[in-house]
């Protein structure tokens, strides 16, 4: 094939609303454990036509992006065949993402006939009946936005609310809408929980799906925020016992029996989802979190002495499941972040070291979680290493990502604390007086701020200190 045509052939498929064209940088994924979590979809949404023709385009993308190209064409033409079977002759725009991604495959496979052949079909549906941004698209580009990557929410967000407006009564499009809003909310302090708008978003969606006992869970998860306990019991019990097997719902549902201090009782279900999807990266870590939380339980109970061997026996337990997810997902920041200050505790101060610093790096190239890596950090230099001053440093580090957010709120509070007792030791401590000052001004507490500088500057002469105290000052006038 001549360039020129390959060109022309180019640019008529950059034109073209599929999985090639959504902006879905692999770099953002982890592309193993997306794989993973895709097969896990088919086998949990058997009788879930729209969702498993949407999962095989998804799980076809990802085999292209790992290099296995006959294995993806067998999953977009899966994708194909099903719609035909479940829709009969009136499911032409239904087949757009598909015949897209089938023609970009050809393409990168050099089959240029097949390739022209799939962009003829996309022409012929596209004269029938004008497409533009229809609902079914909209729908799937938010799914595998939501799939993808947690830095896609908003985008995941964004498609399904235009889907909605279209098709304002559709099932599957106010059920992704849910998920996105819940993903993304972080607003639980601006409403109540008659107007918060992932809870309206929750009901909505549950009535024109009651079947769906996922977004049960989900909703009693979020009322509990608002501590609305007794409706939250309620939704999760009736879920778990319509979808005792269900993956997706056991392992939401062991995220609210922990949160709730059922920890025991989160931990046997965990370890019954494990059975049925053993390498769930979820999961490992949902079970990581809840020994975590049961060996904290036991500790604060005074039960150290007593009970050594069966608090190392949950620490152990604790650094496997996390060792598995992070195994099983090796860009798993959460987890990443997690196991790193648990080999902290444990006096593996080198070997935590090593992770914090990739962790760092993952973080910071997926944009995700960088806030609490760098005050987990300060955490581990503060009680492992026993680094007061590069914990001090660290948590400033943190602070000034973003001082409202609740790991902001935990550094202040650390700050505070180190700065308290050192001022308890020694009146005249001006580096202390220094900490109280830049945590109260990046906290916006102006006059706070300068008191503290002021009093820093008495016993310590420092730059820093009066650089900061003469911008308060002048933002003041």
């Amino acid at each position: 094939m001549g360039s020129d045509k390959e060109i022309h052939l180019k640019t008529k498929l950059l034109q073209l609303e599929c999985h090639f064209t959504w902006a879905l940088n692999k770099e953002d994924t982890d592309l193993t454990d997306l794989l993973n979590r895709l097969e896990e979809q088919i086998d949990f949404d058997l009788g879930k036509e729209a969702g498993i023709v949407r999962t095989y385009n998804s799980l076809g993308f990802v085999k292209f992006l790992l290099g296995s190209h006959d294995e993806a064409l067998d999953n977009f033409q899966r994708s194909v065949k099903l719609t035909k079977e479940h829709h009969g002759e009136d499911c032409e725009k239904l087949l757009v993402v598909s015949y897209g991604n089938l023609a970009w495959l050809h393409y990168h496979m050099g089959a240029y006939e097949e390739c022209e052949s799939y962009l003829n079909k996309l022409k012929e549906i596209k004269e029938k009946q004008p497409l533009g941004k229809y609902p079914e698209m909209l729908g799937e580009k938010g799914w595998i936005y939501l799939k993808f990557s947690s830095t896609y929410y908003e985008r995941a967000k964004e498609c399904f609310r235009q889907a909605l407006e279209l098709e304002p009564e559709d099932g599957e499009l106010n059920t992704g809408y849910a998920i996105a809003l819940y993903r993304i909310d972080s607003s639980d302090k601006l409403y109540t929980p008659t107007d918060s708008p992932v809870i309206k978003q929750l009901r909505r969606a549950i009535d024109m799906n009651p079947d769906d006992d996922v977004l049960k869970v989900l909703l009693g998860l979020k009322l509990t925020v608002y501590k609305k306990y007794g409706e939250a019991d309620s939704l999760v019990e009736t879920a778990l016992k319509n979808s005792p097997d269900h993956p997706h719902v056991m392992r939401y549902v062991g995220k609210f029996f922990r949160n709730q201090g059922s920890v025991d009782r989160a931990i046997a279900l965990l370890n019954r989802a494990l059975e049925i999807v053993p390498n769930s990266s979820f999961i490992h870590h949902q079970l990581a979190l809840s020994y975590k939380t049961k060996k904290t339980h036991l500790l604060r109970a005074g039960s150290h002495h007593s009970k050594g061997a069966e608090i190392q026996r949950i620490h152990n337990q604790l650094i496997y499941h996390l060792e598995k997810a992070t195994t099983l997902r090796p860009s798993f920041v959460l987890a990443m972040n997690e196991l790193a200050l648990q080999y902290g505790d444990n006096r593996e101060t080198s070997k935590a070291e090593q992770l914090f610093q990739d962790t760092f790096i993952v973080a910071k190239e997926k944009n995700e979680a960088y806030q609490l890596v760098n005050f987990t950090y300060a955490d581990f230099q503060l009680y492992s290493v026993k680094c007061e001053p590069l914990a001090i440093k660290q948590y400033k580090v943190a602070l000034k990502m973003g001082p409202k957010t609740t790991v902001g709120q935990k550094c202040t509070w650390r700050l505070k604390m180190i700065a308290k007792r050192r001022i308890d030791r020694n009146r005249e401590d001006g580096e202390a007086y220094g900490i109280l000052g830049f945590m109260h001004k990046e906290n916006r507490e102006i006059h706070q701020a300068i008191e503290c500088y002021e009093k820093a500057l008495c016993y310590e002469d420092n730059e820093e200190y009066l650089s900061d105290l003469c911008e308060l000052r002048l933002s003041l006038q």
